[in-house]
């Protein structure tokens, strides 16, 4: 390197965003990814004893995959390369590896290969790589925002390590935030900025786990705004959404407003309205709300108000709570209102909630043992098969059904479910009197 390249680098880091200029330079200076990354760890022990195998990282942007791999580049014994698979092709990767191959044959060190957004290589880039991953000329870090089992190459998997890296907390970019304010060399700690807490818990939240999301407006707003009277750059909360151009949503987690959101969530479902139902889905996701208690809210009202009058309602919102957990923000919304849209629009009946109510207060109440023809008949044939004496199976009788006891001695009669004639219910209700059951 020259001296107009080496003040070429230094210029850049000087200039560069403030989300690359706090880039962690060790791992203790890493925020977040602890089931990864946390003391004892596999990915924590081997970049520490610098004994790192090929590996992929896989996450949404700004949750640390270039960190990670910068961290592993600062302790690391071994030559680093880094490439980037948008900008880069086969003659990049061909220079890295006759350079490694010289680095292991003359001086036997390794080379650590770094390749940003992996999957944006085609499959025969991919395959150029194999053989050199498998021999240890090179051993590869990929970087991906894509799932690695769709995009990257089933036999360069098979010879790597995943490790998935999930959207930092709130309290982690807050951490990073704090950070930021306060270190004078490559932060805002030289400015005189002052950061308001309003303000700070606005852009941990509304960054959706994106640390460089949060920073960049951080330092967009230390940037645009001007000086007050006491010499001070002040960033309170209209700031601070004007800079990351999100409206600040009135909302706090954990308070009165968390509560009464949900509520009138749950309540325009419940009440059949789904345009409110949508609007309240729209505010808690705006102000950062926890998408996987969002789809438990809306797995509840389809149990509790939805019910037997369209039982189709659990398995929608049980199917957008599973998409939730695996595509997370921002795609997690179309599932989300979709469910609560089906939700607010389906038959209501609380009649199941009605009746395992009762049923539990019967059974706190009354003591009770279940009828001999019901008990239990081991299959080894050391159950007493007098308790059986009696019972009869319904599949041997027209209809698959035939009327006897099911009930204990103690609440024989008793009524628990009390079907409606909303939706499909009032099929169950029908088929009840069918069968011959007071209904």
């Amino acid at each position: 390197m020259d001296f107009f390249d080496y003040m070429k680098t230094k210029n850049l880091k000087k200039e560069s965003p403030l989300a690359s200029r706090l880039r962690p330079r060790t791992l203790e200076e890493v925020v977040g990814q602890q089931h990864i990354i946390g003391k004892g760890r596999l990915l924590y022990r081997a970049i520490r004893a610098d004994r790192l195998t090929s590996v992929i990282f896989y996450g949404p942007p700004g949750t640390g995959k270039t960190t990670l791999a910068q961290v592993i580049a600062n302790t690391t014994d071994a030559n680093f390369r880094q490439i980037n698979a948008t900008t880069s092709g086969k003659k990049d990767m061909e220079t890295v590896v006759a350079e490694a191959k010289e680095a292991m044959g003359g001086y036997g060190r390794r080379t650590i290969l770094f390749i940003d957004e992996i999957h944006r290589f085609n499959k025969a880039q991919q395959d150029y790589l194999l053989p050199f991953v498998e021999d240890g000329t090179v051993i590869l870090i990929g970087a991906t925002t894509e799932n690695p089992y769709f995009e990257v190459n089933s036999a360069l998997l098979s010879r790597s390590t995943i490790f998935e890296l999930h959207p930092l907390e709130k309290e982690d970019i807050a951490t990073l935030l704090d950070r930021a304010m306060a270190d004078a060399e490559r932060g805002l700690g030289a400015m005189h900025v002052r950061l308001d807490p309003a303000a700070r818990d606005f852009l941990a939240d509304v960054a959706g786990g994106d640390a460089r999301t949060a920073l960049n407006a951080l330092e967009l707003a230390a940037m645009t705004t001007d000086p007050g009277p006491d010499g001070n750059i002040c960033i309170d909360l209209d700031v601070a959404a004007d800079c990351i151009q999100r409206r600040a949503v009135h909302y706090d987690n954990g308070g009165d407003q968390h509560y009464d959101t949900i509520s009138a969530f749950i309540k325009s479902m419940r009440g059949s309205d789904p345009d409110a139902a949508v609007f309240y889905l729209a505010k808690m996701l705006r102000a950062g709300e926890d998408i996987k208690f969002i789809a438990r809210r809306i797995m509840i009202c389809a149990s509790e108000d939805v019910g037997m009058a369209d039982p189709n309602a659990i398995c929608v919102a049980t199917a957008a709570a599973l998409i939730v957990e695996r595509v997370g923000m921002p795609e997690a919304r179309i599932p989300l209102a979709e469910a609560a849209v089906y939700v607010a629009t389906a038959p209501k009946s609380n009649a199941s909630y009605l009746a395992v109510g009762e049923a539990l207060r019967t059974v706190d109440k009354v003591r009770t043992s279940v009828p001999g023809h019901l008990m239990n008949i081991h299959a080894n044939g050391e159950g007493d098969e007098e308790k059986a004496v009696g019972y009869k199976y319904a599949h041997d009788f027209p209809n698959h059904y035939v009327e006897q006891q099911y009930l204990p001695d103690e609440i024989l009669g008793k009524r628990f479910y009390e079907p409606t004639t909303n939706g499909y219910e009032r099929k169950v209700r029908e088929y009840l009197k069918f069968l011959g059951k007071d209904v």
